[in-house]
């Protein structure tokens, strides 16, 4: 995620930053100048329409359906922004049920009992990082670490890994439990977190699964495509050449809210917008490790 200063403008303004749309659009951006010079020159040069041509009238077509394009753009994007901020609440949640479970642990585990406290310190952070690996079609043992009787040969990668550490965590803990280093009611006050750990991971997946619908996606590129295509007619009687940057500067309003809302609608990959789980996994590392 791109860290910044929202009040300094210029900057904004002025810069290019590796998710600008300016970038991406560009081809396409000079594409439309183009074809809307072409168009303008046909209907000023070549056709020469009348005044009266209804092709003038054109442009009524573009206020009616802008006003609906505006509502489907408007949807789109709040739509990804909700998926995006989910995300980030998710592994907001996260952050605290590791801390909450180590600040927990730190309690109740004897002091002298380093193997345990070893385990529980490598393993919940192994945790956040499986996760992110996960969610990103991936898998980094590297950024795993072994301890207190758990290596890393012991993961499966062809399996879910986030569940195999989950399982080596709850195991850990009922086995505290058994030897008598936990009692009943301590078991249950940490089993919250541990829980909290696999719903933080499904809803995850859930984000990560359910992309927005082929149909919704599909319709609204090809309106905004039409859309443009169709805007130097009714424009090119009023505007003449000016025509080109006024359809360059709507394709490029239009197309950046559609790329927009495609960036930031899975927030879990490596997209400049998406969400710094890199960063989130060495936060939880460093605290958990202070704290045990």
């Amino acid at each position: 995620m791109i860290d910044y200063n929202p009040k300094d403008w210029f900057t904004f303004i002025f810069r290019f930053h590796q998710a600008d749309t300016v970038r991406k659009l560009f081809p396409m951006i000079v594409a439309i100048s183009v074809y809307s010079a072409l168009v303008a020159w046909l209907e000023q040069a070549v056709w020469k329409l009348p005044d009266d041509s209804r092709v003038k009238n054109i442009s009524v077509l573009h206020s009616l359906l802008g006003f609906v394009l505006s509502l489907l753009l408007a949807f789109r994007s709040n739509s990804a922004y909700d998926r995006w901020w989910e995300g980030r609440k998710l592994w907001g949640s996260l952050v605290n049920s590791s801390r909450n479970f180590a600040l927990k642990l730190h309690a109740l585990l004897p002091a002298e009992d380093v193997e345990s406290r070893r385990l529980f310190r490598a393993m919940i952070p192994n945790y956040a990082f499986a996760l992110k690996n996960h969610l990103q079609g991936q898998h980094r043992p590297e950024e795993l670490v072994a301890a207190g009787g758990f290596e890393l040969q012991q993961l499966d990668p062809a399996r879910h890994v986030p569940n195999q550490l989950a399982s080596v965590l709850v195991q850990k803990t009922y086995a505290l439990q058994r030897q008598g280093v936990l009692t009943g009611e301590q078991l249950l006050s940490v089993n919250a977190e541990l829980q909290s750990f696999t719903d933080v991971c499904g809803a995850c997946e859930r984000i990560l699964s359910t992309p927005v619908p082929f149909s919704y996606s599909v319709f609204l590129k090809k309106f905004i495509f039409f859309f443009v295509m169709t805007l130097p007619f009714g424009l090119a009687f009023s505007l003449g050449y000016f025509v080109i940057p006024a359809v360059a500067f709507t394709f490029y309003v239009l197309a950046s809210m559609e790329l927009i809302a495609e960036e930031i609608e899975n927030p879990f990959g490596t997209d400049a917008n998406d969400l710094p789980t890199d960063r989130i996994s060495a936060n939880i590392r460093r605290h958990v490790e202070e704290i045990l």
